[in-house]
C-alpha cells in the first residue's frame, strides 16, 4: 500500500497546472488520534497517534482526491495508508466550510503483540465529516472525524475504528495578479509657463464564476484589493460593474444571476475595504454580452464574469 500511496502522490504532481489557490496541487503534514476496535485486540482495544504526510489534488472548488501515508509516534506499532476523495458543502465566504470525506485505507500492524489472529494486515473503508479553513491565500486548516470499517482479511467481520484527524495544506499554486493595464503617459499642451506632466491610468476589474454560482472567489483578492486602494487615494472616482452569464437556462433566470453576481463584488469591496456604497453602482445583462463561445467549456467560463473600469489621472512631479 505504500507504494500505491507514492504512485497516487506522482500521478497528482503530474497533474499540477497554473490555476489558483483552493484549486490545484497541494501538501501538507497530518496528525490524527485512532481509536482501535476492541475485536483487533486481545487485551482491550489499542490508541494510537499517528503523524501523517498528504498530497492531493483540488480539482475545483468543491472536490478534491487525496493520497496520504502515516506511522504512529507512540507505543503503538501503526502505518496507515489512505487515498479519499473530498466533497466541500456551500459557498466558500472565506469562512468555515463543512465537507464529507470517504476513500480506502490500509492498516499495517505487523509489529503490534496485543493482536487477535489475522489482524496486522487489514483493508478499510472510511467516510467523515469535517471542516476547513483557508487561514491565508494558500494555506488551509483542516478538521475531521472518520469512520472505518474492515471489509477484508481475516478475524471478525464486525471491525470499527474511529479518528480525529487535524492537518495543514499547503496550496502551491499562488494567487493571480490584479489586471493593471500599464500607465499610459499623456503631455498637455504647452502653456507660456512650464505646466506639470500627468498621466492617465486605468484599472480593469475582471471576476470570473463559477457555473451557476455568485460567489466571490478568495483568489480575486489582490484583483479587489487594487480596485480599493485606487477609489481610496482617488475620492472623485467611482465604479460601475458590469455581471454577465454564459447561455446555460432561461434568460430571466440569467439576468437576475448576473444582477446577483455584480452585486457580490460589490459587496465585498464594502465589507472589506469600507469604500462608500454610493461609489458603486451595479448592472446586470444576463446572457446578453457573451465575449467567447458558449458552445465551449472554454468560453462559457470567460462568459460567467464581472468587469468594471476606472479612470484616473496623476500628476508626475
Amino acid at each position: 500500500m505504500k507504494k500505491l500511496a507514492f504512485a497516487a502522490g506522482v500521478s497528482l504532481v503530474a497533474l499540477s497546472a497554473s490555476v489558483f489557490a483552493q484549486e490545484g496541487l497541494y501538501l501538507g503534514p497530518s496528525l490524527g488520534y485512532y481509536y482501535l476496535d476492541s475485536n483487533r485486540a486481545i487485551d482491550s482495544h489499542d490508541e494510537s497517534g499517528v503523524l501523517g504526510l498528504n498530497v492531493g489534488y483540488r480539482f475545483s472548488n468543491d472536490w478534491a482526491i487525496e493520497a496520504g501515508y502515516g506511522h504512529d509516534v507512540a507505543e503503538d506499532d501503526l502505518e496507515v495508508s489512505q487515498l479519499n476523495a473530498y466533497y466541500w458543502f456551500g459557498e466558500d465566504n472565506g469562512g468555515w466550510r463543512p465537507y464529507a470525506v470517504g476513500g480506502v485505507s490500509y492498516f499495517d500492524q505487523g509489529g503490534e503483540s496485543n493482536l487477535q489472529p489475522k489482524m496486522a494486515y487489514t483493508w478499510q473503508v472510511q467516510a467523515g465529516l469535517g471542516l476547513s479553513r483557508m487561514l491565508t491565500d494558500q494555506l488551509e486548516f483542516r478538521g475531521d472525524v472518520k469512520l472505518f470499517h474492515k471489509v477484508r482479511e481475516g478475524g471478525s467481520d464486525h471491525v470499527n475504528d474511529g479518528a480525529l484527524t487535524f492537518g495543514l495544506n499547503y496550496y502551491l499554486n499562488k494567487p493571480a495578479a490584479p489586471i493593471v493595464e500599464e500607465p499610459v503617459e499623456e503631455r498637455v499642451p504647452e502653456m507660456p509657463a512650464a505646466a506639470p506632466e500627468t498621466r492617465t491610468i486605468t484599472v480593469r476589474l475582471n471576476v470570473e464564476f463559477e457555473f451557476d454560482k455568485a460567489i466571490v472567489r478568495a483568489i480575486y483578492g489582490d484583483e479587489l484589493h487594487a480596485v480599493a486602494n485606487a477609489m481610496k487615494v482617488h475620492d472623485d472616482i467611482t465604479l460601475v460593474l458590469e455581471g454577465h452569464t454564459d447561455s446555460k437556462g432561461s434568460d430571466n433566470y440569467n439576468q437576475s444571476l448576473s444582477e446577483r453576481r455584480a452585486a457580490a463584488v460589490k459587496a465585498r469591496i464594502i465589507e472589506d475595504y469600507g469604500i462608500d456604497p454610493s461609489r458603486i453602482s451595479t448592472e446586470g445583462y444576463g446572457e446578453s454580452r457573451p465575449i467567447a463561445d458558449n458552445s465551449t467549456d472554454e468560453g462559457r467560463e470567460r462568459n460567467r464574469r464581472v468587469v468594471g473600469e476606472m479612470t484616473f489621472s496623476e500628476v508626475v512631479e
